[in-house]
């Protein structure tokens, strides 16, 4: 791993804040492997209990190898910087926590799985598949059985909601 200095510039962090972000990526490291694994993860406190966490994890691990490395560990949070000021980044990484197969729309089977992890057995099956119905046929403009991005985003910026959902996703570096 270089330092700070000799990686890429990344949009919203100054090379103290890369700096800083170098090192807490190396406490999450624990087998020193270079990449940060969901058990990893798991050592924080504040995730230890989040149902969605494999799923940030997932979307974090732009290469797909089942773990995260410092660049994607450093884009993924760039979205949620304070210091940067672009809630349709935000909002594309919310969308990508349940698009789970990458194809840029979110099914019928995928806003299941995703609310299936954090709802647990709060709900049955049967209740829940009629919310995700319910959800589907309300945000589906176009009738093709699934939410695009755009379908998404309208959803979220009428009422002004946009502001209240991607405040919770900003992280302070």
């Amino acid at each position: 791993m270089g330092s700070a200095q000799s990686l890429p510039h990344i949009d919203g962090f100054s090379r103290e804040e890369m700096t800083r972000l170098e090192k807490r990526f190396h406490k999450l490291d624990l087998d020193r492997s270079g990449s940060i694994s969901v058990k990893e993860f798991l050592s924080v406190p504040e995730l230890k209990e989040n149902p969605l966490l494999q799923r940030v994890v997932d979307v974090f691990d732009s290469d797909l190898s089942g773990e995260v490395d410092f660049k994607e560990f450093v884009c993924g949070l760039a979205q949620f910087a304070a210091v940067r000021d672009n809630n349709d980044a935000k909002l594309e990484f919310i969308f990508r926590i349940y698009d789970m197969d990458r194809d840029g729309f979110i099914s019928n089977g995928e806003l299941f799985q995703v609310l299936k992890m954090m709802v647990g057995k709060n709900l049955t099956d049967s209740q829940l598949q009629q919310i995700v119905d319910k959800t589907i046929l309300y945000l589906d403009k176009d009738d093709d059985g699934r939410i695009s991005f755009d379908e998404f985003r309208l959803l979220v910026t009428n009422g002004n909601k946009l502001s209240n959902v991607t405040s919770i996703m900003t992280v302070e570096v």
